[in-house]
């Protein structure tokens, strides 16, 4: 099965616990992070984390999950952000 094929097969759940913690499931790729704002590409679109303090607690990519800690102030999906290449292969230069 093609990897874009798996992806759209994936569940995609949004757990805010207390605007705390954020579990997501269904990540294909975090586009960006600091401690304001988390870019994530899931299988349903771009999902923008906008908060204070943010960081991300546990990220398992091969799973698709994604865990946020901090204080979120915001979640919105935004399909004018286009996905780019992943954080990991930008930053060591795949």
């Amino acid at each position: 099965m093609a990897p874009d094929e798996r992806n759209r097969e994936m569940p995609h759940t949004v757990i805010l616990e207390g605007r705390e913690k954020l579990s997501v499931s269904g990540v294909v790729d975090v586009q960006s992070f600091d401690e304001e704002q988390v870019l994530l590409e899931t299988v349903r679109g771009m999902l923008v984390v906008r908060g204070q303090g943010l960081h991300v607690e546990r990220l398992q990519l091969e799973a698709g999950e994604l865990i946020v800690q901090g204080e979120i102030g915001l979640m919105e999906y935004d399909d004018s952000v286009q996905p780019r290449g992943s954080l990991l292969g930008r930053l060591f230069g795949r």
